[in-house]
């Protein structure tokens, strides 16, 4: 994560605050409460408490969700226990993944860590990945359609990312999971369903096509477009 980032999370014991902002001083932390301002410096990574004093971790991703501030942030869910299906829920209401809680400093900077180590190299040239008039621009980790900006969760954007590299190629759940996976242990492979049912949502929601194709018992595909010229 890129300095003048900001780490909210909810219902921080002062001893993790103050650990964090001493061995992490570029970082901006603070917890995670209702009325949250409308503006947060830089990218913002948020950590939800599965249950929290006043409502469930889940109600607090979704509201996260719609709020202008956070809606595009990286949502972690700090699960109770490693239950599938709380895992599943989880992903289900917005969050972008979940580590078994209790949340510790080493914990945070370890899953912070993971991203900040697959930085896009400066020097790298533009990439771009197209499927008709829906556009990936890999530097940028931008999706357009018609050239209209749309908004993905960063899981959905790696995702549609893999598909679009390698077209026509169907992948079963198991080899999404060993590929797109996080560095969470997901075992479960109807997570995957989840994870397709969410790009497949966010595009149509937008006026965009849903490019995949389900292939009954292997898996999902997409299918080339042919080519009018």
């Amino acid at each position: 994560m890129p300095a003048n980032a900001t780490v909210l999370i909810t219902a921080p014991p002062p001893a993790l605050l103050q650990g964090l902002r001493r061995r992490r001083p570029d970082l901006t932390v603070a917890p995670l409460e209702e009325g949250f301002p409308e503006a947060v410096p830089g990218p913002v990574w948020c950590f939800v408490d599965w249950l929290l004093p006043d409502r469930s971790g889940l109600e607090m991703v979704r509201t996260l969700r719609e709020a202008r501030a956070t809606r595009d942030s990286h949502i972690t869910m700090v699960l109770e226990s490693p239950e599938p299906d709380d895992k599943r829920r989880a992903l289900r209401a917005g969050a972008d993944d979940y580590l078994v809680g209790p949340l510790s400093a080493e914990q945070l900077l370890e899953r912070l860590a993971t991203y900040e180590a697959k930085p896009a190299a400066p020097s790298t040239p533009r990439r771009k990945l197209a499927h008709g008039e829906l556009v990936l621009d890999l530097n940028a980790h931008q999706v357009r359609y018609q050239g209209r900006l749309l908004v993905l969760r960063p899981n959905e954007l790696r995702l549609l990312a893999h598909f679009l590299e390698h077209p026509d190629q169907v992948f079963s759940r198991t080899a999404l999971i060993e590929r797109i996976g996080k560095d969470e242990e997901v075992s479960d492979e109807r997570t995957v369903d989840v994870w397709v049912g969410r790009l497949r949502r966010a595009l149509v929601a937008q006026g965009a096509p849903d490019p995949l194709r389900t292939v009954r018992s292997a898996g999902y595909v997409l299918d080339s477009l042919p080519d009018t010229n």
